[in-house]
């Protein structure tokens, strides 16, 4: 997880603020004229730290988060599974992966919405937030535990069939990837690298309308969106089109396949590792 965030989140904050960007009234020009754009206007106004904007939150959270992530998708196979070595269906990964977005759910929702205020903060000019402890306590302060967890459903619209997407992809590329004879655990790094990253993206292509939705809703100010994702998809498609909901798609592609290789060759190691250390854990 830790690997994940340190690859994927300058790119993050790049696919944030083209998300929340406004449409630019007639004869204004849009703030951002796409990925490059906003990655050289970022660096150009902030330096290499504001492409880590709202990092403290995710790095706090991603490592209890991706533990019941890996655990979700883990219990998922075990509920199906009548007997240890039962070897499983694609269709029953991908149900396996979903419970585990259910479970992250809940560490990632309030933690989505703290680093997407702090990314776009400095875009607009406003300070409000000094960092993400400021920010959780203000947003409870306003709101109270319903303002910390603001687009939580958005979050789990996203995650529960990514997820499956995500982790049935990383186990059919594992064994495509491994040699006849030889053990899925045997995979090398660069094919662990391959599987991780392309899992990535499909995972995105899955993600991308509902976390556009997401940001948009969580980043909104109080009320604006009375009746919750349904007000958010109604003015995107009015105002912007069916093609507003893949906003940050290029951001999100560049960033997809490095982020998570480094998170699954994270995840390899470190159960290798644990194994050798610890073997009857």
């Amino acid at each position: 997880g830790v690997c994940l965030v340190f690859v994927g989140h300058p790119l993050d904050t790049i696919k944030v603020r083209l998300q929340t960007q406004p449409k630019p009234q007639p004869g204004q020009t849009p703030l951002y004229s796409g990925t490059f754009d906003c990655f050289r206007k970022t660096l150009v106004g902030e330096g290499v730290r504001g492409l880590y904007r709202g990092m403290a939150a995710p790095i706090i959270g991603v490592t209890p988060m991706f533990a019941v992530c890996f655990f979700g998708f883990g219990l998922g196979k075990r509920l199906q599974q009548r007997k240890p070595d039962d070897v499983l269906t694609y269709p029953q990964l991908f149900a396996a992966g979903m419970l585990s977005g259910v479970f992250t759910t809940v560490i990632m929702a309030p933690g989505e919405r703290i680093k997407c205020l702090l990314q776009i903060q400095a875009a607009t000019g406003e300070t409000k937030y000094s960092g993400s402890l400021d920010c959780a306590k203000q947003l409870y302060r306003e709101a109270g535990i319903r303002g910390v967890y603001k687009g939580t459903v958005l979050t789990l619209m996203r995650d529960v069939p990514a997820s499956g997407m995500y982790f049935m992809t990383y186990e059919w590329l594992k064994n495509i990837l491994t040699p006849e004879g030889k053990s899925v655990s045997d995979l090398s790094v660069p094919r662990i690298l391959f599987a991780g990253g392309l899992a990535g993206i499909f995972n995105w292509a899955v993600a991308i309308p509902p976390d556009v939705l997401k940001s948009r809703f969580q980043t909104a100010p109080p009320g604006k969106y009375a009746n919750g994702f349904r007000d958010v998809l109604r003015e995107l498609i009015r105002e912007e089109g069916v093609a507003s909901l893949y906003k940050g798609f290029t951001a999100v592609m560049i960033r997809a396949f490095p982020a998570n290789a480094a998170c699954f060759l994270g995840f390899e190691v470190a159960m290798k590792f644990l194994n050798w250390v610890a073997p009857g854990l």
